[in-house]
């Protein structure tokens, strides 16, 4: 793997410790574009390298008991039945790698656009009353994304958490990354055999993501969140209209 490749590894590691999500979104183009992988195979392998990142955040979280089960159990399972819905989806419709990945571009754009808004708007998102119902069709619409187009979904799911579940920043932060490891278990379970696996290029990618995962926790406490959160935006948007122009596929 090239320096380039490990070097955004690490970057997407810290990201998804930082916010919540986002790394889902970014590996997919790296895997493509920087490391030389097909679309397909982009997408499979995307799967185990952002749920065990994930994953390794969300055991971070739970010793320090920002995480309830109680109240991210059943917003995990309805993530789950998403990824499948959303994986059967691919089959229904016939879905190619290309036009997985131009959903993707699109799916950055729109998410970049409603992050930057949130980032310039003078009233931050604040926890309310837990809404469960909203909560779960949100987990199952967030599941759906990512079987179809193999997000994550933190980038979505944090915001929903603050304001459906009535979560503080940290805590739906905490929940999210516990979500995104249940979610792409799955799908990669179901999506595994769709593609060649490199598991040369799996295994480092996803410990530098891990690393930057941990080192993150350090990184927490002296970064802003608000600015940190407008860079990761436009980061979103310009990466997503990259993707989206024909000679990028």
């Amino acid at each position: 793997m090239s320096l380039l490749a490990s070097l955004l590894a690490l970057g997407i590691g810290i990201v998804l410790g930082l916010v919540g999500g986002g790394g889902s979104i970014l590996t997919q183009p790296v895997l493509h574009h920087v490391v030389g992988l097909s679309t397909e195979s982009a997408i499979v392998l995307g799967y185990p390298i952002v749920g065990i990142t994930a994953l390794v955040g969300a055991v971070r979280h739970l010793r320090s008991g920002a995480i309830t089960l109680r109240g991210t159990v059943p917003i995990g399972l309805a993530a789950m039945g998403g990824a499948w819905l959303g994986t059967r989806t691919i089959t229904w419709l016939g879905l190619s790698g290309e036009t997985r990945f131009l959903l993707l571009a699109g799916m950055m754009i729109l998410a970049g656009i409603a992050m930057l808004r949130d980032v310039l708007s003078t009233h931050p998102l604040e926890p309310t009353e837990p809404r469960l119902a909203a909560l779960l069709a949100m987990g199952v619409g967030v599941g759906a994304l990512t079987g179809i187009v193999g997000v994550g979904g933190g980038f979505l799911m944090v915001p929903a958490l603050v304001v459906l579940g009535g979560q503080a920043m940290r805590q739906a932060v905490a929940t999210s990354l516990l979500v995104i490891s249940v979610s792409t278990a799955l799908a990669f379970a179901l999506q595994h055999g769709d593609a060649p696996i490199d598991w040369g290029i799996g295994l480092p990618f996803v410990a530098l993501t891990v690393i930057g995962m941990l080192g993150s926790a350090s990184l927490l406490q002296r970064i802003p969140q608000r600015p940190l959160k407008g860079i990761f935006a436009l980061t979103l948007i310009v990466v997503g209209a990259f993707l989206a122009l024909p000679s990028s596929r």
